[in-house]
């Protein structure tokens, strides 16, 4: 695994060295290919690549400690807490070479077009969602300079800070979604909601509260607004109207791709979050996961040793190696070696072709929650908010698929227990709970851990580590080589270009 380490660092340093003009004309400029395509078409293809990239395995899954691998090689990440170059860049490629780029084609479309307006905010939504994931990431980042390459010649855009970003992020969600209009054109060829301007509404709206919400420790006042427009113009609270990224054998969900492919037998759930779900008698356990009991190898990995049983689960241990999992894994009952400790289901919920939840009923529900607890909001009761959002992440379950179904029972008892220690503990409570609905939704659940401490985890001790957790991550090699002056000026103003470095809204 150390040649392929090695060996990989080599062609990535090769292709820096190889490929910087290529890079920016591949984020910047506008083929023609996507040029002559309707926008309808080109918003699809950002729609799509909304997905989670498979580098979020190696960092946010294992930062807030759901999944981990305890591979030293090219797959190391949180779980060792050092930077990966591998992974590390992963949602900067994803976002902007492909979110961005396409939403500011299609919005270059269509701006000066009023019987395409929809599809113009339909896009100045998606491309706000990618921003966020992007600032939520690095922290400083190119912003309103983003995406100008090919119709304003900006190719080497300015950073702009966090602070700057977040109010522009609401101040855009609001117009956009505001602008919607159920009377205007509908593009029928939207992959996300079918064209429904009411879905595409609620959808806006949601990620303007998550927006909100982010600032809760920051700056109250603008958070406490952007809630309540929000809450005023409709959200999410219904799986019905979940946005999410739906996948084929042509469209493959990314993390789907990776888990059942090359690095199946190299990702596993984390103990942390196993024993969580175990000691709360949480029904969701048996759905995501499954163990191959006594499993030495990953082509021991085979149904006839299956188990989905909650009880018969085993978290890896956080800081595992390839050498202390294969001895912990020898321990387990059963034995085996580091391939018998619980697995994400890749025959269930990680599918090649499973679907990929972007802002879902749970989260929303559990937001309003909150939002309710705070005051930012007067409609409603907290704990309603709170069991509703636990009932929708539960019945989300059966849209992975039929066989991670909760039985309506087992949800109903789970919810009860849980709203029986919500008074005068909502924050951890809903903390917790949203830190299971954004399971596999790693952006989101590492952004609202570090904003909100919950749930409280135990710092991941590889290799000694005792402080803190990792708060964001560095800025790719080959940004740094080519935008080498406006990356300084990022790292003057936000601090080193380390995992330490805390965010502007993360002052909890």
């Amino acid at each position: 695994m150390k040649k392929i380490l090695n060996l990989s660092l080599l062609v990535f340093a090769f292709s820096i060295i190889t490929s910087c003009e290529k890079d920016f004309d591949d984020i910047n400029t506008s083929k023609t290919g996507i040029t002559n395509l309707d926008p309808a078409l080109v918003l699809n293809d950002a729609v799509i690549f909304l997905s989670y990239p498979a580098g979020t395995a190696s960092y946010e899954l294992g930062i807030v400690q759901q999944a981990i691998s305890s591979n030293t090689g090219v797959l190391l990440g949180a779980n060792f807490n050092q930077v990966n170059i591998n992974n590390t860049p992963a949602n900067w490629t994803n976002y902007y070479q492909n979110v961005v780029k396409y939403t500011s084609d299609a919005i270059g479309k269509t701006q000066a077009d009023p019987t395409r307006a929809n599809l113009m905010n339909m896009a100045r939504i998606v491309q706000a969602q990618a921003f966020m994931i992007l600032t939520d990431t690095y922290g400083s980042i190119p912003y309103s300079d983003a995406g100008k390459g090919f119709p304003g010649q900006v190719f080497f855009p300015d950073y702009q800070k966090q602070d700057v970003i977040y109010p522009g992020l609401i101040s855009e969600l609001t117009a956009a979604t505001d602008a919607l209009d159920a009377g205007g054109k509908i593009e029928t060829s939207d992959v996300l909601f079918g064209g429904n301007i009411a879905k595409w509404k609620k959808f806006g709206y949601s990620l303007l509260l998550r927006a909100g919400m982010r600032l809760s420790e920051r700056d109250a006042t603008a958070a406490a607004a952007a809630v309540a427009h929000a809450f005023a113009g409709g959200v999410i609270t219904d799986n019905v109207d979940n946005a999410v990224v739906k996948h084929d054998a042509n469209f493959v969900n990314p993390l789907g791709n990776l888990l059942n492919g090359t690095e199946a037998a190299n990702f596993y759930l984390a103990e942390p979050f196993v024993k969580a779900l175990q000691n709360n008698n949480d029904p969701r356990l048996s759905a995501i996961a499954v163990r191959y009991v006594g499993a030495s190898s990953g082509p021991a990995q085979v149904a006839g040793v299956a188990t989905t049983a909650a009880a018969n689960q085993y978290g890896m241990p956080m800081g595992s190696t390839d050498g202390t999992a294969d001895v912990a894994g020898a321990a387990l009952p059963g034995g085996g070696s580091r391939y018998a400790f619980s697995q994400i289901d890749r025959t269930r919920m990680v599918k090649r072709t499973s679907p990929m939840f972007l802002v879902t009923a749970g989260q929303t529900n559990l937001l309003l929650s909150e939002a309710r607890v705070r005051g930012w909001i007067t409609t409603g009761v907290a704990a309603d908010y709170f069991v509703a959002g636990i009932n929708a992440h539960m019945n989300q379950m059966v849209l992975y698929d039929a066989n991670s179904a909760v039985a309506g029972a087992d949800r109903d008892t789970y919810a009860a227990a849980m709203l029986a220690t919500f008074t005068g503990n909502e924050m951890a409570q809903i903390g917790y709970e949203y830190w299971i609905a954004s399971f596999l939704n790693g952006p989101e659940a590492w952004a609202n851990f570090r904003r909100t401490g919950f749930p409280v985890l135990a710092v991941n001790p590889y290799p000694g580590r005792t402080v803190d957790f990792i708060t964001r991550l560095t800025y790719p090699p080959s940004e740094i080589l080519v935008n080498s002056t406006n990356v300084q000026q990022a790292i003057d103003d936000q601090g080193p270009d380390n995992l330490d470095t805390k965010l502007w809204w993360d002052a909890n």
